[in-house]
């Protein structure tokens, strides 16, 4: 019997370790790039991506991607009506379904690996013969209202609506991928599958599989899917990065009983040499200007501070709070004193181990690591960055993280939902001139 358990247990190292030698690879199959990471498990991931996002479309026509994407699964296809689709879904243990982002839209599939040559027929077909069904198409799209108006309901996501509205103002970026009640109305059935087939193109895809199949096996599988589509004119992701000229205060008059800040400044483009550290930089900041605005002031219960590392970068602070001069003249000052003296060394040694930490513990699904792979390839030109990422945070110095961060946070575009009443907007117009804290 013990002889028996050490064989099994030797036998479970050797399969583990073997797993662990599996690496992750590109191929391109009929011209179109397909990465491909072997799991370790039985669950199948892969994502279909479509880039572009809001560069796809003009103003009057946000929203029509994100109703084409729901489509896929929602209308049935030319060979099964939506039910009909729906029931071989529930047979098996898998799921199905297509939404969109500022960047690209992705149309996933996760099931087991026993059901893989069941499901994967219906992933195919709903891409590839998409029905569009007129009835089904308009109880999507009043969905789709319902949804919107909700969300504009809610302060939380009022504010960052209107703050991207004033801060990319203008630019394609501003739009709202999901659309407004009043765009999303006038939309048809018949101009978005137009839509939709003009942007389905070898020129715009992506594939990513996170799961242990053959080789052969994938490439045919994607092979028969890429089957007659057109290639299609070539696609390059246009990249900006927020850039104000000086500080700005827009508000959103409402009676709340509670007050809604946020601020957009600027943040280095996707695949430059400053984005790491930039990142980890505003990591630092957030534990700061939470310590400031809640620990230390009692400004408000959740202020959050983030990168949104998009094709058009920038950085951000969000605060509620009964109190929006204060909070402001807070963070003004603690902004002067990072300017004036940087992160200390301590500072970045601690963040060095907490953001790994907590990037490797977000990689755990198939489903996290395909978007990881799928946005670092669309955004930063380099799907293996997620792979190599940890050493290059270890290899970055304090002179590098505070560089970043003195570079690119500058002038604010500020927005405000609440009580004009109790805000002065000349106090987020100046700028972090305050005195520094002791």
């Amino acid at each position: 019997m013990k002889t028996f358990i050490l064989v099994t247990l030797a036998f479970a190292a050797a399969l583990s370790f073997a797993k662990a030698q599996q690496k992750p690879y590109e191929t391109i199959v009929d011209g179109v790039k397909v990465i491909v990471q072997p799991s370790g498990n039985e669950i199948v991931e892969i994502r279909t991506i479509i880039k572009g996002g809001v560069q796809n479309y003009p103003d009057n026509k946000a929203g029509i991607e994100s109703l084409a994407m729901t489509a896929l699964t929602e209308c049935g296809t030319t060979v099964h009506d939506k039910n009909t689709f729906k029931n071989k879904l529930d047979e098996v243990n898998a799921y199905i379904n297509g939404y969109t982002g500022k960047n690209y839209s992705t149309y996933t599939i996760n099931c087991i690996k026993g059901d893989f040559e069941t499901v994967w027929p219906l992933y195919a077909e709903a891409l590839r013969k998409p029905r569009f069904d007129p009835k089904e198409f308009e109880r999507i799209k009043q969905d789709a209202i319902n949804l919107l108006n909700a969300r504009e309901s809610e302060p939380d996501e009022a504010i960052n609506l209107y703050a991207e509205k004033v801060a990319f103002a203008g630019k394609e970026y501003a739009r709202n991928p999901d659309g407004t009640p009043e765009i999303v109305k006038t939309l048809t059935a018949t101009e978005t599958k137009a839509y939709y087939h003009s942007i389905l193109t070898k020129s715009r895809l992506l594939i990513i599989v996170v799961a242990d199949l053959d080789k052969a096996l994938i490439e045919s599988k994607i092979k028969a899917l890429l089957s007659g589509m057109r290639v299609g004119q070539p696609f390059v992701l246009k990249k900006s990065s927020y850039s104000g000229t000086q500080d700005k205060f827009s508000a959103m008059p409402k009676t709340l009983s509670t007050n809604y800040i946020e601020g957009i400044t600027g943040g280095p483009e996707p695949g430059t040499k400053d984005f790491t550290a930039f990142s980890v930089a505003m990591r630092i900041f957030g534990q700061k200007h939470f310590l400031e605005i809640r620990t230390n002031n009692g400004l408000s219960y959740a202020p959050q501070s983030w990168f949104n590392g998009d094709a058009t970068s920038s950085s951000r602070v969000a605060v509620s709070t009964t109190d929006p001069n204060k909070y402001i003249s807070v963070y003004n000052t603690m902004m002067s004193k990072i300017k004036k003296d940087g992160f200390t060394a301590e500072e970045l040694k601690d963040m060095k181990t907490t953001f790994l930490t907590r990037f490797f513990y977000q990689q755990e699904t198939n489903a996290a690591q395909a978007a990881s792979l799928a946005s670092d390839e669309v955004l930063q030109n380099n799907w293996r960055r997620s792979i190599d990422l940890m050493d290059e945070v270890k290899k970055l110095d304090l002179a590098e993280v505070n560089k970043a961060f003195k570079t690119y946070v500058g002038h604010t575009s500020w927005v405000y939902h609440g009580d004009v009443s109790k805000v002065d907007p000349s106090l987020f117009t100046s700028g972090a001139t305050l005195p520094h804290l002791p």
